[in-house]
């Protein structure tokens, strides 16, 4: 209860800020789900909650936006899915494998471990700290790579979603454009509607199914990472042995939820004055998880993750950016 109860005084603290603005300026420039994530991130870098505060935060920051995940599955339609065509479906697998296999070349030549540059790779190329958890156990990586690349990950996937909707005017990108591009390249489920909601729903919407796309290819990669672990070199110290994952581990369960939730609006299960409320509940248990996403980032991590991680981390991100908008141009996405 106490992180849970701190995650929800945030929460109320970046819905009141919001409301500040919009009374102030008629617009909310700062939304309260990044007000959210920067009022986690401040106190965390300040305080370090104890451990009584830690399965709340766990809590909020895990089952809470799965839920909140699930939900918004009724707030999308299917047709989007299928109007976005073929083309991009297959142009987000490509981006994915092209990543990967970029990032991997990055990493090496910077020297990392290769079960470091998997990491890195995967965390980028997919969904960030859920992709690195995954694939650890499978190549068998060391605990302390994994630990470096999750830390680093969890503030580089704040600094995204604070500073991609300021890549709207530099690329002139209208709304289903930026959805594409933040669902390819910002890391995690909420994190896309935190950066995809200041510009618009149409954006929010495309992003969430693109990202969901992309989170959906952790199953095909993790399949051909564990043929290919016991072919990798030793790197030394490690974990443990190569191990295998359930389907659940593969395709979360909130994923299944969100697109059972989405089939059942298409086929008219859900009465159309429910929407809304839904629609409510999803955004208020999403500005929780991003409290508690905040407070799991200590921005002074960046000091103490080696200069290699840090430039293989960045230098993978760059280039899944460039392909994304190399893939957004490339098929005409308007």
């Amino acid at each position: 209860m106490p992180g849970l109860f701190l995650c929800l005084i945030l929460t109320v603290m970046a819905q009141a800020l919001q409301a500040g603005e919009e009374h102030l300026t008629g617009h909310p420039y700062v939304e309260a789900l990044v007000l959210a994530i920067l009022l986690g991130t401040a106190l965390r870098t300040a305080w370090v909650p104890g451990a009584r505060f830690k399965a709340g935060i766990a809590f909020s920051a895990k089952q809470v936006l799965e839920v909140a995940v699930v939900l918004l599955g009724a707030s999308v339609s299917l047709g989007a899915i299928v109007a976005s065509g073929p083309a991009l479906l297959a142009g987000i697998v490509g981006a994915v494998a092209l990543t990967i296999l970029a990032s991997c070349a990055i990493c090496r030549a910077l020297g990392l471990p290769v079960r470091m540059a998997l990491l890195i790779a995967c965390g980028n190329a997919i969904c960030g700290n859920s992709a690195i958890a995954a694939v650890a156990p499978v190549i068998g990586a060391d605990s302390r790579d994994v630990a470096a690349a999750i830390a680093f990950t969890a503030v580089l996937g704040v600094l995204m979603v604070l500073g991609l909707p300021l890549f709207v005017p530099l690329a002139g990108f209208g709304e289903h454009q930026y959805g594409v591009l933040a669902g390819l390249t910002v890391y995690a489920v909420p994190q896309v509607l935190a950066a995809t909601v200041p510009v618009g729903t149409l954006a929010t919407q495309v992003g969430t199914l693109v990202k969901l796309v992309r989170v959906l290819m952790l199953g095909p990669v993790v399949v051909v990472l564990s043929l290919i672990a016991p072919r990798l070199p030793a790197d030394g110290a490690r974990a443990g042995a190569p191990g295998r994952l359930g389907f659940f581990k593969l395709v979360p369960w909130f994923i299944l939820g969100f697109l059972a939730l989405a089939t059942l609006r298409a086929l008219g299960f859900i009465p159309e004055d429910w929407l809304q409320p839904l629609s409510r509940i999803a955004g208020f248990l999403t500005i929780v998880s991003m409290a508690a996403l905040g407070l799991g980032v200590d921005v002074r991590i960046l000091a103490q993750v080696g200069g290699r991680v840090t430039l293989g981390v960045t230098a993978s991100l760059l280039v899944l950016l460039a392909i994304a908008v190399l893939l957004i141009r490339g098929l005409g996405v308007g």
